[in-house]
């Protein structure tokens, strides 16, 4: 009988980043859970990680929309500290991981087994998608600080995200923010969007934004690649720098009738206090808005 053999499949990237700081987002948990996914319909919710020869390691990943999820888990059988990382996974197929650093930069190659069920090509690029999103974290990392802002709502996910993002109440909530405060777009995935207020001086200013990922009921991404300054949408050059390739994402998450939502924001220094006191403000008031819907 002709036994199935099993390609070695090598996908890499070279990151902006001492080789340090690459390892420390590789490895800790409570970074593989923010960039271990092929792509944003996609997540991994839980992590561990026994960083020795030996040890063991498990990522939880799962689709936003809770249809399928299966843990990714492995032995240690290599770790030289900032070289590389072998380890054998549960179906017996062999990693090997390298670090390569350079100067201000590093260097990753991920060599795998490659699994007999689906295409070469799939799983390369699966991998790969992994890695790109790894290189785009830790790039993204030394920018930005991850805000996160929690409450439950006594109401069904599907009032919370109706009213959290239908334009009339949309206004109204975000009031919090500025009370000029409103959007003109789509929140269907892959759209552009703009985030619009007006200043003090009475000008026009905002975040020009796309759709990322949107799973009613469930999940919205956004990610803001501009700026609006005087009513001008700015796309490229030093003026956006400061928050190019943020994100800030909403998560729904229903249970006996009542909802969690969560919100996640990448934020500068700058504006990292104004966030932490408005956002709770525009959290209770959205809380109050959708307990008070009629039939929610």
């Amino acid at each position: 009988m002709e036994t199935a053999t099993k390609p070695a499949i090598t996908v890499n990237t070279t990151i902006n980043a001492p080789v340090e700081k690459v390892w420390e987002l590789w490895t800790l948990p409570q970074h593989i859970t923010r960039w271990n996914n092929a792509s944003d319909d996609w997540h991994t919710p839980h992590a561990e990680n026994d960083l020795r020869v030996g040890g063991k390691f498990l990522s939880r990943m799962a689709a936003r929309d809770g249809s399928v999820s299966f843990d990714f888990t492995g032995t240690y059988t290599r770790v030289d500290n900032h070289r590389k990382i072998d380890y054998t996974l549960t179906d017996g197929r062999k990693v090997s991981v390298t670090f390569e650093p350079g100067t201000n930069q590093t260097t990753i190659s991920e060599t795998f087994d490659a699994e007999t069920i689906h295409p070469v090509e799939m799983q390369r690029a699966g991998w790969q998608a992994i890695l790109d999103n790894f290189k785009k974290y830790v790039e993204l990392f030394s920018k930005f600080e991850r805000l996160v802002f929690e409450t439950t709502i006594n109401a069904p996910a599907e009032t919370v995200y109706r009213t959290m993002l239908s334009e009339k109440s949309y206004r109204e909530w975000t009031a919090e923010f500025n009370p000029t405060s409103h959007y003109k777009g789509s929140w269907t995935k892959g759209s552009k969007i703009l985030f619009i207020g007006t200043n003090q001086e009475g000008k026009t200013e905002g975040m020009v934004s796309r759709i990322a990922e949107l799973i009613p009921n469930k999940y919205v991404s956004i990610e803001h690649y501009g700026m609006i300054s005087d009513g001008n949408e700015i796309t490229s050059g030093p003026a956006v720098e400061d928050w190019a390739g943020s994100r800030e994402n909403y998560s729904f998450n229903e249970a006996n009738g009542k909802t969690v939502l969560k919100v996640e924001m990448d934020s500068n220094a700058q504006f990292k206090d104004y966030f932490t006191e408005a956002w709770p403000r525009a959290l209770k008031k959205l809380k109050a808005m959708c307990e008070t819907t009629p039939n929610n």
